[in-house]
């Protein structure tokens, strides 16, 4: 079984935070290709990419957003975390062998319904690659 190290929504508290790590591969955007059913060149063909703006190939923004669901699903709040909205903007490319720091900080609670909001950052290189806003429903205790 996993190990969880989850928070029920009265232990979160304003400012609480939680970071992951990952490396883009090669082979990430190819399971998220398969996955998502987007074989965008831009993703897939590094000619293709090498005629855009981006100069070569660059991962899905939403392959690099999901690293905002590991940590609210398994982490921040964690299991039983039901995940109700999400707003994001992309606002650099990342690249094949980029290391990505996911962030994810509470910074709102509403006790009716258990409503809690969250600031989502992915950084490369201590830049903000992806910015914005999620929404969840903690689990409460029993």
């Amino acid at each position: 079984m996993t190990e969880y190290s989850g928070k029920f929504y009265e232990d979160l508290e304003i400012g609480m935070s939680h970071e992951t790590y990952h490396t883009i591969s090669e082979a990430d955007i190819e399971a998220f290709a398969a996955v998502s059913g987007d074989r965008n060149p831009l993703h897939m063909d590094e000619e293709y990419a090498k005629t855009t703006i981006f100069k070569g190939r660059i991962a899905h923004g939403a392959l690099t957003a999901s690293y905002i669901s590991g940590i609210l699903g398994n982490d921040l709040p964690g299991p039983g975390a039901i995940f109700t909205d999400l707003s994001l903007q992309f606002k650099r490319p990342v690249r094949i062998g980029d290391d990505v720091t996911a962030r994810a900080e509470v910074v709102e609670k509403q006790d009716k319904g258990s409503r809690v909001t969250l600031k989502c950052t992915c950084y490369v290189n201590g830049k903000a690659v992806v910015e914005g806003e999620a929404k969840v429903v903690a689990p409460r205790k029993k």
